[in-house]
């Protein structure tokens, strides 16, 4: 395929992102120049408002990832991936009720804090490292995947974008800090939204309308959005949107470090609340149109599809030669389009820098020196955006010599996120878990969840689990193409059309519940929670602690001073109360 260049206005319109985002980040680090504590940069200071947490939290979850593969995976299998309006509702209703009070409360910083404060300090570490490797790989891949398919596309300078998005991104990182981070998300989510509009409005246009755009669909049946398949083979149905990808998605809202950082910047409990809530709000609206951008291109595509005549050679390609068919007469829109894309991968990199240079500065400096100044430890906090920043980046060059690995390593954000979620679900939810079943919990979970995965990976699952609805080339130009052969599969273990072919959106479920239920049997083989423990002045809440007065349970919240008399008295009525191996650390 030769790629359709850019024009001057492309790049121009396209430059201009990252020299806004760059600004962003040079206004915040001369206004907050005055305010040098770690607290203020990694944090903002927590007196962020709603509206750019709101902002900020959508567009960093919201990658190029989301902007090119949602609208083809709509493409290729229907508009059932629409069902994530009701996953993303359950993610941010559990997210701000269940998981947000747990953590803003505590007044931690790093949410592997948490698990100090919980368990102890392995459990936290090990947590953290798990973390960070996973957050290094996934953001490189999000950097090189867009860059790659928008330059086989556009023949837009591959290692042009990858380098530029890296620099930018540590740039306003190490400058500005969090507020700089939330408020270039802002901007960013504003691009991505208007990017995201002029395709629909153009590509309906080009189709003769919406009414003809709903009429090609359902004739394709694009449109049959409910299949109430129980089969957790299949790819995606009701089903394995609405459960499996409300477990992806809480691993990566409930429990993930960018997240909640962000939501506990604010500066009341209720403002983060209302940032998690006014983000679904975002999340629908990029959903509506990714899903619409993807029957609107299969409208455009009906007759001559792009990807199996050859024109392309990935799906990922498919929205990036759309936009450049349908602008081709008007320079500057597909640098638009671009600057979309783009703009997922910007927040996405630098919200994950963000996280990582906390979770380092928290976990394992403070941990080593204690006694830092505010001035040096601000400055470790910068020179740790600055290394992430190189690594991310460095991932990304990985990233390219990968080849179909890269498959596998975007599928490392739900491995990760589903055993983490398992791991502070036993903290917040079974007081009675200890530290053993939480790190023997979190090992089973990573191990089931790897497992499955990767599994898949060797033997894919069978096609008619898999193949895309169909597609035509009635319509397309012959070219010079060459027939496959079709190879001869390898012998195929049994396994391979069960457990390795689970529906990619299960991984997340089963690395959490794995993790559960490990994590509860090894607690009560080894004695449960037997002892009291000071943390200091800070309360740890383990439970549903805001619901307490609701459901009447004393193990919410329920303080005991460390060897004080009436403590005996105190852990026989809860003994009492909720079995004799299960006893609350809140202090």
């Amino acid at each position: 395929m030769e790629a359709k260049n850019f024009t001057v206005w492309d790049y121009v319109v396209f430059a201009a992102l990252f020299v806004i985002s760059s600004g962003i980040g040079v206004f915040f680090a001369i206004k907050e120049r005055k305010k040098a504590t770690s607290r203020e940069f990694l944090v903002g200071g927590r007196q962020m408002s709603f509206g750019p947490v709101a902002l900020s939290l959508t567009a960093s979850f919201m990658s190029a990832v989301t902007v090119l593969g949602a609208p083809s995976e709509v493409y290729r299998f229907g508009a059932s991936f629409v069902l994530f309006f009701i996953a993303y509702a359950f993610v941010i209703v559990l997210t701000s009720e269940l998981f947000l009070p747990v953590f803003y409360r505590s007044g931690i910083t790093s949410t592997y804090e948490y698990l100090q404060l919980r368990f102890n300090k392995p459990v936290r570490f090990a947590a953290t490292v798990i973390y960070i490797v996973q957050t290094i790989l996934y953001t490189g891949v999000v950097v090189y995947a867009p860059a790659l398919a928008l330059n086989q596309v556009t023949g837009f300078d591959l290692w042009g974008s990858v380098f530029a998005t890296g620099i930018v991104c540590t740039f306003y990182c190490t400058l500005g800090g969090l507020k700089a981070v939330v408020w270039t998300d802002a901007f960013q989510m504003v691009v991505m939204i208007v990017g995201f509009l002029t395709v629909l409005i153009q590509g309906s246009a080009h189709a003769g309308g919406l009414h003809n755009v709903i009429e090609h669909s359902t004739n394709g049946s694009r449109l049959n959005i409910f299949d109430f398949d129980v089969d957790p083979l299949r790819r995606h149905t009701f089903w394995t949107v609405s459960v499996g990808g409300t477990f992806t998605w809480l691993g990566i809202y409930g429990v993930n470090q960018s997240t909640i950082q962000r939501c506990i910047s604010c500066k009341t409990e209720k403002h983060a609340k209302l940032a998690l809530y006014f983000n679904l709000l975002g999340l629908w609206i990029i959903l509506v149109c990714a899903v619409f951008s993807g029957l609107i291109m299969y409208s455009h595509f009906r007759d001559c599809d792009p990807w199996t005549s050859g024109i392309i050679s990935a799906p990922d390609q498919l929205m990036p030669y759309f936009v450049m068919e349908i602008f081709s007469t008007m320079p500057g829109l597909p640098g638009l389009f671009v600057a979309c894309a783009f703009s997922g991968t910007l927040s996405t990199v630098a919200a994950s820098i963000n996280a990582l240079a906390t979770v380092t500065f928290e976990d394992f400096v403070k941990s080593c020196f204690p006694h830092l100044s505010d001035k040096l430890s601000t400055w470790i906090s910068k020179g740790l955006c600055l290394l992430f920043g190189v690594m991310c980046t460095s991932m990304a060059v990985a990233a390219s010599l990968m080849g179909g690995v890269v498959q596998a390593a975007l599928s490392i954000h739900g491995m990760c996120g589903g055993p983490m979620l398992g791991l502070f679900s036993l903290g917040i939810l079974f007081p009675f878990v200890n530290w053993k079943g939480a790190l023997g919990g979190l090992l089973t979970g990573i191990t089931l969840s790897f497992w499955v995965a990767i599994g898949a990976f060797v033997y894919p699952a069978p096609d008619s689990k898999t193949w895309p609805l169909p597609l035509s080339t009635e319509h397309c130009v012959p070219s010079n193409m060459t027939t496959s052969v079709p190879t001869v599969l390898p012998s195929r273990p049994a396994i391979a059309d069960t457990w390795y072919s689970l529906s990619y959106l299960y991984y997340s479920a089963v690395g959490c519940l794995g993790c559960i239920a490990a994590g509860i049997i090894i607690s009560f083989i080894t004695g449960g929670v037997h002892r009291v423990l000071s943390l200091g002045p800070r309360k740890t809440w383990t439970s549903l602690t805001h619901w307490r007065t609701r459901w009447m349970t004393y193990w919410c919240d329920f303080w005991i001073p460390a060897r004080s008399p009436s403590s005996q008295r105190q852990m026989s009525t809860l003994s009492k109360l909720i079995g004799k191996n299960i006893l609350l650390i809140i202090i």
